[in-house]
């Protein structure tokens, strides 16, 4: 330990002691996410930067010729924002007659379901769900 004047410790040292955690950890909130990575997502959010598709829902709306509307694009997002202010990580996102499993923190949407195709009308892996 860095003694100044032989008897006090940097704060960031005395911190680290005290707090038992790095200046990294300092920087977290209480779920585990960076200030950076919560700036990031509001300016997201904020910017407007929409929704991402992955691979398997862009293959899953393009196969069932499924074409949000400009409108339906909106309603979608503000269904993720809405989810994200709730904290909810993995939605269900209903949406007219379309169904969105959604990652909240990384604003992507993982698979897409027309629900007059459904078979069991079931979904898992999801903490909350969101009917816009």
């Amino acid at each position: 330990m860095n003694k100044i004047g032989n008897q006090f410790a940097s704060i960031e040292q005395i911190t680290d002691q005290y707090l038992g955690r790095n200046r990294t950890d300092a920087a977290r909130s209480g779920d585990g996410v960076s200030f950076e990575e919560l700036l990031r997502r509001k300016q997201e959010v904020a910017s407007g930067s929409g929704l991402r598709f992955s691979k398997h829902a862009a293959m899953r709306l393009s196969d069932r010729n499924i074409n949000l509307s400009e409108e339906q694009s909106e309603r979608l997002e503000s269904g993720v924002v809405k989810a994200d202010e709730k904290g909810i990580r993995e939605s269900l996102v209903i949406l007219d007659s379309l169904a969105f499993i959604v990652n909240v923190p990384n604003r992507t949407v993982v698979t897409a379901i027309d629900q007059n195709e459904s078979n069991e009308n079931i979904f898992t892996n999801i903490d909350g769900a969101v009917i816009v």
